[in-house]
């Protein structure tokens, strides 16, 4: 955390910016109060950069627009039923909100939008007090009513009120103190950790979009294991993703196997680790696919003889399992796809290992991958957790050399978008058919044999599909 003085220059250096000045000035001639609040001012004090600038006023959003709309360039006001309005100012996105004190009602899946009246009530009801401080405007002075900057010192998740009266009203505020752990690596204090699990339950009348969100940002943040434990010791992650604590299999001492739960934390962190060493940034496909990788193994899980565990196919479950929770977290059809896909890929690469791969195999594993290759690569890299450090070695030279191979074949050919040297309409002028299913079975030959033996070229792979046509029963197809 910076010193007390480098967070007031920053805040100094924002206040005087001139989307703030200009706005500042127009909300002090209206007669009406303004201030820079929540993040923008923690992450002052945390020395890290604020990219939103969010402003709290007790003028009505009726007002907001009257004030604003001189001095911005655009506005929009699809917020304005819960008391906000954007507008564009000097070059800058900023947000106004009303004085809020929202409040759930019972079975209420949505809150109740209550505007307020003073700048300390509407910081008393925000989320944690880390986020509870804000700098008025123009006059720049810190209000903070609920020890923000002491939690900040202390590095710990607090609620401006009594946890329970939080968490009551909006239980959404539960996610966000794992989503916080995560981002600001902070401790959630013990009572305030105590009334997650004791109103977890409380999570069932938010809805899954909102979920969604919250977990979307825990997962992309630096260091995402604190909050995803949080999640599970509270109770919380049975409601919203109860595959993953699912993973907590009994290990006893007969049958020994990996702490599935354990192990796919530790695979997600390395994933991390992986994206940063490649320049990469955040990827939530790829962080969904390495947490939930292996959520087919408590399904799969087999005891054989000799103390053996087997989880035979618990990567096509897994990808299934995947797709129902994430359909019914409502994330989008491309987002599961493509989670989904990388999970069902995830052991692919382990049969290399077992024996020499042919190339037609290296091309199999790239073009089933496609576009995902490098999210792919990525994966099952970081699924090696290994304590076995011959063993890790060997996973680590054998995935060298499959990349190598990989990119070898590309430099010979387009691989990531391998096609028979034939088309659907070459095919049909060669055989002498119509559309239908015979051209596709056609066409999947041809792609057989261009998967297996590279490019054949036009020639001789008319030579090939005559060949195979003619051996069909009845001369061919299924005319």
């Amino acid at each position: 955390m910076d010193s007390a003085a480098a967070a007031l220059d920053r805040l100094t250096a924002i206040a005087l910016s001139p989307p703030v000045a200009k706005l500042a000035a127009a909300f002090e001639a209206a007669g009406a109060e303004l201030a820079l609040v929540g993040g923008p001012v923690r992450d002052a004090f945390l020395g890290r950069t604020a990219f939103d600038l969010d402003f709290t006023t007790d003028a009505r959003p009726e007002r907001i627009l009257e004030i604003v709309t001189p001095i911005s360039s655009a506005r929009w006001d699809v917020g304005r039923a819960f008391g906000t309005i954007g507008a564009r100012i000097a070059g800058e996105q900023v947000e106004i909100t009303t004085y809020r004190s929202d409040a759930y009602e019972p079975e209420s899946r949505k809150p109740e939008v209550r505007f307020g009246d003073t700048l300390e009530d509407d910081l008393v009801r925000r989320d944690f007090t880390v986020n509870s401080m804000a700098l008025r405007l123009p006059a720049r002075v810190l209000v903070d009513p609920t020890g923000g900057i002491e939690d900040l010192l202390g590095r710990r998740l607090r609620t401006p009120q009594r946890p329970e009266v939080s968490f009551t009203e909006d239980p959404l505020r539960m996610l966000r103190a794992a989503r916080f752990a995560a981002q600001l690596g902070f401790a959630v204090e013990d009572e305030t950790r105590a009334a997650v699990t004791a109103l977890a339950g409380r999570l069932s009348i938010v809805s899954a979009e909102r979920i969604k969100d919250e977990l979307s940002k825990l997962l992309l943040a630096g260091s995402p294991r604190a909050g995803l434990e949080l999640l599970v010791e509270s109770g919380i992650a049975d409601l919203v993703l109860p595959e993953l604590p699912a993973l907590k299999l009994t290990v006893d001492a007969e049958h020994r196997h990996k702490d599935v739960y354990e192990h796919s934390l530790t695979v997600l962190e390395q994933t991390i680790d992986l994206e940063r060493r490649r320049g990469r940034a955040p990827d939530l496909v790829l962080r969904l696919a390495a947490l939930l990788h292996d959520i087919g193994k408590p399904a799969t899980r087999r005891f054989e003889k000799g103390g053996a565990v087997t989880f035979h196919h618990h990567d096509v479950v897994g990808a299934k399992l995947a797709r129902k929770r994430l359909r019914t977290l409502r994330f989008d059809n491309d987002t599961i796809d493509r989670t989904a896909k990388l999970i069902e890929l995830h052991q692919r690469f382990f049969g290399y290992t077992e024996g020499a791969w042919t190339d037609s195999a290296v091309r199999r594993y790239a073009r089933d991958a496609g576009d995902q290759l490098e999210q792919l690569h990525i994966l099952t890299r970081a699924d090696v957790t290994t304590r076995n450090r011959r063993k890790a070695e060997r996973l680590a030279g054998a995935y060298d050399d499959i990349e190598r191979r990989i990119g070898e074949l590309a430099e010979q050919e387009e691989l990531a978008a391998v096609r028979p040297d034939l088309d659907g309409e070459q095919i049909m002028s060669i055989l002498g058919i119509r559309p239908g299913p015979d051209v596709g079975r056609a066409y999947r030959h041809l792609l057989e044999l261009r998967l297996d033996e590279g490019p054949l070229g036009e020639e001789e792979a008319t030579r090939r599909l005559l060949d195979w046509w003619s051996a069909l029963p009845q001369g061919g197809g299924s005319r």
